[in-house]
């Protein structure tokens, strides 16, 4: 992970639409690490992990019966607190996805997955 660097209040939140228009894992990973890593360290991996499962509780009840919006905020918060999880183990988010989905199905080895429909993936 890179160093924690200090990013001014003011100017951030004007122009977080703009960087957020097209974000990548890297950076998301950065922003969540800015944001939230003291509290996220000493809420440790265990309870971060319950909130990581609270929100995917969420996301299920979204999916049921939520609407669009209600499901695009419970997405985005199961990946905020999975990357979370990520910054408090030292995992980079990016490496990890480039080593295991970088050259197709992990399964397979294919780009468009020939894998039989009963098992992973």
């Amino acid at each position: 992970m890179k160093e924690r660097e200090s990013v001014p209040n003011e100017s951030a939140r004007d122009s977080a639409d703009s960087r957020l228009a097209s974000i990548s894992f890297a950076d998301f990973q950065t922003l969540i690490y800015r944001m939230y890593y003291e509290k996220d360290v000493a809420r440790g991996i265990d309870g971060t992990f319950m909130w990581l499962m609270e929100e995917v509780g969420e996301l299920a009840a979204a999916l049921r019966s939520g609407s669009q919006e209600e499901r695009e905020a419970e997405f985005a918060d199961v990946i905020a607190w999975l990357t979370t999880i990520a910054n408090v183990a030292q995992i980079d988010l990016t490496q990890a996805l480039r080593k295991k989905y970088g050259c197709g199905c992990p399964g397979c080895g294919q780009f468009i997955c020939v894998c039989p429909n009963s098992g992973k993936p």
